[in-house]
């Protein structure tokens, strides 16, 4: 017996309504449905156009503040180009945290911002780089 497919991936934070907005006004995501669990956890979902699986935020503060560890845990999506999702951050009065790094034939390249809470968010172009969209940000 196997399972069939990802359904969702979950992430606890502190503060629900900020997180919320970071996913949906930075990255775009679209919230799809938020209710309460049955022990008290205030859960939303979001989803990014173009993916059946989902992401959860979880508001749980009986369980005392979220401290997430350097370089645990990522999610990665995919991006058109890293160069005009640095202007998009750059007008939000953001910035990457690592990165933009192109490969070397050109064939496209990562970048890292954090979530609210610390969380690692990897952007990946998969289209080739235009002409100068080698330049470190």
């Amino acid at each position: 017996m196997r399972v069939s497919r990802l359904l969702h991936t979950r992430y606890r934070v502190d503060d629900l309504e900020r997180s919320v907005r970071f996913y949906q006004d930075i990255l775009g995501l679209e919230e799809i449905r938020r209710h309460k669990s049955p022990r008290g956890s205030e859960l939303v979902f979001l989803k990014a156009r173009g993916s059946e699986e989902t992401i959860e935020l979880c508001s749980f503060p009986a369980s005392g503040p979220v401290r997430v560890q350097a370089d645990l845990t990522h999610l990665a999506f995919e991006v058109e180009s890293l160069a005009a999702f640095g202007d998009h951050l750059r007008a939000h009065g953001l910035a990457y945290s690592d990165g933009p790094t192109y490969k070397p034939d050109g064939s496209g390249g990562f970048a890292f911002i954090d979530a609210p809470e610390g969380y690692e968010i990897e952007l990946i172009q998969r289209s080739p780089v235009a002409a100068g969209g080698n330049a470190t940000y």
